[in-house]
């Protein structure tokens, strides 16, 4: 979208709390009628500002204990081979998240699994076979602070 004004922040921010406000009460939320929140929203999704919603499980009750920070080290760093990597990564279901990093490494992964063997396991038949993939280093977290949450928008 090439501007957005108080009330699409104002939808960003409600949505953001609660993906699964219905229409009127959002349109409530931010001082619209039902039909302009609609409009407003849908215009939101259809220019990718708005990617999805989804629900948060917390991983744990769903018996993922193990979060890892993974920084693989490419052999080379090649546009040809790091897009093999990065279709590899996108296929694995461990991997929750990627990003391309600068500094030491090539890319950082945050993985999921059910325990340490899972993990280790994983790592040495996965991600050690990933094309172009030189090296690893892990750093498990041992408690979490604060995951991802709203974005910081402005008003």
């Amino acid at each position: 979208m090439e501007t957005m004004d108080k009330f699409d922040w104002a939808i960003l921010n409600e949505l953001q709390n609660n993906g699964r406000l219905t229409n009127s009460e959002l349109a409530q939320r931010v001082g619209l009628s039902a039909a302009p929140c609609w409009r407003r929203v849908r215009a939101l999704e259809e220019s990718g500002v708005i990617r999805g919603y989804r629900a948060e499980i917390d991983r744990q009750k769903v018996g993922l204990d193990v979060f890892a920070f993974v920084r693989l080290d490419a052999e080379r760093n090649r546009g040809d081979v790091t897009r093999q990597l990065e279709e590899a990564i996108l296929k694995i279901p461990e991997v929750i998240a990627c990003h391309y990093i600068s500094g030491t490494g090539t890319f950082e992964l945050q993985v999921v699994c059910q325990d340490l063997h899972a993990f280790s396991v994983f790592a040495r038949d996965v991600l050690l076979n990933l094309p172009n993939v030189k090296d690893l280093h892990t750093s498990f977290s041992l408690g979490e602070v604060k995951a991802a949450g709203a974005l910081p928008l402005r008003p």
